[in-house]
This record gives structure tokens, C-alpha cells and sequence, in this order.
């Protein structure tokens, strides 16, 4: 902090300013990196957690295995490398797609109750694509009174194959496909061990 040069040379005044600077400073630096904290990308995981909690997003991190999650861009013995994400170099898997959940939130919400914003949601969530299957339909007729397409029972079922399902798995798509549904539509989920193919 610069004093006025009548201060300037006073031990007592430099010594109380330092005191104030070693407060203030975090504050300031904080304060100077305020958007980044505001872009899901940018921001500590942390932080981007609690933006989550704004915004209604899955924040759980995916649970396509039991096994620790690594940092992006490192392997995991016996795996798929990692594609490297938005974020930091050392995110984890998890964080990365904390990150990722985040920043699709808002256009999530906007096609919630869809086929398309559940099946992106359990993608999200999960790290793979749902096997989703409705009643619903939608078609046209030149002719009146043609037949009604869909079912006359409402039912949403939703699979998700994983390749290593952990017991919470289930508890977790059934939570997530509870909020991500059409308010009336009766539902079941099911989660079930990916086809493994033998390395030759």
C-alpha cells in the first residue's frame, strides 16, 4: 500500500500498513478473480459445487465404476484413457464432470420432462448413454379419426449399463429419473452390468 511521503519513512506507519495489506490482500485477490469464480470451468471444485446447489444440478460425479477417481488425463491400469476436460489438469474424473453438470444445468432445465434432457441428464450423471423406452408417441394421419399413437398405459423405463454398477447405483437413478420425468408418468429403472468383450 503507498503511504504519502510524510508517512513514508515512519516505522510504526509502514509496520501498521503491512499489518492491514497481509488482511486485505486475499480479499482484494479474491475480488480481482471474481468472474472466474462464477465460470464453472474456472472456478475450485469446491465453489463449483455450491454453484451446483444454485442451480439445481446432479453434482454427485459419475458412478460408472467403484474404483478412485483419477486425475483427467492420467490412466487408470486396466482402463480407457481419460480425454482431458475444461478445468484444471489435475481434476479428477469426478470433478471434471462436476464442471460439466454445472454448466449444462440451466439448459437442462430447460428441456426437463423430455426424452432428450432425461436421457442427457442420466448421461451426465453416469458417464453413459440410457436405454430409455415410453409409451409416448406422436404421428399424423391425411384421414380423421385415425389411430392413436403410443400406449393407452402411461410407463417410462429407464436402463443404464455400467461396467462395474455399484449398490447405490439404482438408488441413484431412481432419484435422478424421479426428478427428470414428466411429473405424471409412472417409471421403473434398472441398472445392469455393460457386455464385456475378451482383449485378444
Amino acid at each position: 500500500m503507498m503511504l504519502p511521503a510524510v508517512f513514508a519513512e515512519d516505522d510504526l506507519a509502514q509496520r501498521f500498513v503491512a499489518g492491514i495489506d497481509e488482511v486485505l490482500a486475499p480479499l482484494h485477490n479474491v475480488l480481482d478473480c471474481l468472474d472466474a469464480y462464477f465460470t464453472p470451468s474456472l472456478a475450485p471444485a469446491d465453489f463449483t459445487r455450491w454453484l451446483g446447489s444454485w442451480v439445481g444440478a446432479e453434482t454427485d460425479g459419475p458412478e460408472t465404476s467403484g474404483r478412485a477417481a483419477a486425475p483427467v488425463g492420467h490412466d487408470v491400469p486396466g482402463t480407457a484413457p481419460t480425454a482431458p476436460s475444461a478445468g484444471g489438469p489435475q481434476d479428477t474424473e469426478a470433478t471434471a464432470a462436476l464442471r460439466a453438470a454445472v454448466n449444462a444445468a440451466v439448459r437442462l432445465h430447460r428441456i426437463r420432462g423430455t426424452r432428450r434432457g432425461l436421457s442427457e441428464a442420466v448421461r451426465l450423471a453416469f458417464g453413459v448413454e440410457p436405454e430409455i423406452s415410453e409409451s409416448g408417441a406422436a404421428g399424423w394421419d391425411a384421414a380423421p379419426l385415425g389411430p392413436v399413437p403410443g400406449e393407452s398405459r402411461p410407463h417410462l423405463h429407464v436402463t443404464v449399463r455400467l461396467p462395474d454398477p455399484g449398490p447405490a447405483a439404482e438408488h441413484r437413478l431412481e432419484r435422478l429419473v424421479a426428478a427428470a420425468r414428466p411429473a405424471h408418468m409412472p417409471y421403473t429403472v434398472h441398472v445392469t452390468s455393460a457386455e464385456r468383450t475378451s482383449d485378444r
